[in-house]
């Protein structure tokens, strides 16, 4: 018997709607929609790739491959720091700063610590309250649950997208502390470190591994009591960079103060940046920097779709569950192990 309650026929219209919609998804549309800056088209293409559905998946990665090289003169940048540096109140007065200087910006942000979080950036749309309305402002909130792999494959395949849809400038945030920054690094054009005065080295112990790879470090929170701290800060970094080796690019890292809420260095972060981008795109170094990432990601996604497929295949599981048993009462060592499970997977594929 059909349920005829209001209720269920609302359910029923919404769901034919959804199929219709799905069916009617259409590379060549979605494609020119974005190369004339339809935001709702932009987003729809990244929900595309994002999906665990295949079918959607194939569609959005078709939309990607259609919006490559679109747009080469977008820069990318990178955004760090450890939490309470104030990342998303720098990045909202700087995107003010930039879409009010004509700019069209996008933020995005790759945050791998959500697997356990379940979204937890997802707060940062609503913590950019300005920048979110501006008619030249594009903030993508995604929150995954899966390998930080995957989270930043989607964050590239992102950038793609908004540089083909007018996008001058793409800022993506690490909202995850770790491997995400070296993520980050490997799929930006300058990579910027927000840093605190006085924070001590418990809390900014990340600034080591990280420091060699900034382009620029911006010490945050640089007003009222903290202005004096923040100017003590910028001699002690600028001093520690000039121990790192000498830049590829020929550029010298930079070192300023900046005061989010005063909008005090945000011109000054914007300049460094500009210098940036002129000096690598007159010396061969931004087109050489992005030719070596594209190899990277490549061979990245080669290995995760390997890691995928060797878990993926029949029997795997059981046994691996039993070499375990082996391992860990002693009979074989690790080495062992993983050539034994190796072996296995090598004879399962043969006889596949």
């Amino acid at each position: 018997m059909s349920d005829n309650t209001p209720n269920s026929k609302k359910i029923e219209a919404l769901l034919a709607k959804k199929k219709a919609h799905a069916a009617s998804l259409n590379v060549d549309e979605l494609s020119s929609k974005i190369f004339a800056g339809d935001f709702k088209a932009l987003s729809e293409t990244i929900t595309l790739i994002e999906s665990t559905n295949q079918q959607k998946s194939e569609i959005g990665q078709a939309v990607v491959a259609k919006c490559l090289n679109k747009n080469t003169d977008a820069i990318r940048i990178g955004i760090t720091g450890v939490p309470g540096v104030g990342k998303s109140t720098f990045i909202e007065s700087f995107g003010l700063y930039l879409v009010n200087k004509g700019l069209k910006v996008a933020v995005m942000a790759i945050d791998p610590s959500s697997e356990k979080s379940h979204g937890s950036i997802l707060g940062d749309k609503t913590r950019m309250n300005k920048l979110a309305v501006h008619p030249n402002a594009f903030i993508r909130p995604t929150a995954s649950s899966g390998s930080l792999g995957g989270v930043a494959r989607n964050t590239r395949e992102t950038i793609f997208l908004c540089e083909a849809a007018g996008f001058d400038i793409i800022l993506i945030e690490t909202v995850g502390v770790g491997q995400s920054e070296t993520a980050v690094h490997s799929m930006t054009d300058f990579f910027l470190l927000l840093m605190l005065a006085g924070a001590g080295d418990e809390l900014q112990g990340i600034k080591r591994g990280i420091m060699e790879m900034a382009d620029a470090i911006l010490i945050t929170k640089a007003d009222g009591e903290n202005v004096k701290m923040a100017n003590m800060a910028r001699s002690e970094y600028k001093n520690a960079l000039h121990l790192f080796p000498a830049n590829d690019n020929e550029w010298i890292p930079k070192v300023e103060t900046v005061s989010s809420i005063e909008t005090r260095g945000i011109e000054k972060a914007w300049d460094i940046v500009d210098a940036f981008n002129r000096l690598t795109i007159s010396n061969g170094s931004k087109q050489a920097n992005r030719n070596q990432q594209e190899v990277y990601w490549m061979n990245e996604t080669v290995k995760e779709n390997l890691l995928k497929e060797f878990y993926q295949t029949d029997g795997i599981e059981a046994e691996l569950t039993k070499i375990q048993s082996e391992l860990i009462d002693g009979k074989i060592t690790s080495y062992r192990a993983a050539e034994k499970i190796i072996k296995y997977y090598h004879e399962r594929k043969r006889t596949i």
